[in-house]
């Protein structure tokens, strides 16, 4: 079962790169610019384990790129679509390596389960 979630955030991931260019003319350099941004939310970890779940959940959500990709897509936001494409994207990328949503107590445990190991069963 590991795997064949794991194949479904890989499609996801590959998804956002195809969907990028075809949903909007922002040059290639924002999608790879932004990727990694998101991990700026690891800062709240300095605060207490709770307040950097809190933000580290709220930046690698993503029901909340799918509903800002979708905002920018109805309102003509082109960099709002491109944020929430590229937030999606790297929110997957994470999920194929077991970086899941985490719990209050400590940045390894999480919804997929241990980081470390992969998506558990």
């Amino acid at each position: 079962m590991k795997y064949i979630l794991i194949l479904e955030e890989v499609a996801l991931f590959v998804l956002t790169i195809f969907l990028f260019p075809f949903f909007t003319n922002l040059p290639w350099y924002f999608y790879a610019g932004f990727f990694f941004t998101p991990d700026i939310s690891f800062l709240g970890y300095a605060a207490s384990p709770k307040i950097g779940s809190i933000f580290y959940n709220i930046f690698h959500h993503k029901g909340i790129w799918l509903l800002c990709g979708l905002i920018g897509y109805f309102t003509n936001l082109e960099w709002l679509l491109g944020i929430g494409v590229v937030y999606f994207g790297h929110s997957a990328f994470d999920r194929i390596f077991g970086y899941g949503l985490k719990h209050f107590d400590s940045f390894q445990n999480t919804h997929l389960g241990k980081i470390g190991n992969q998506i558990s069963h």
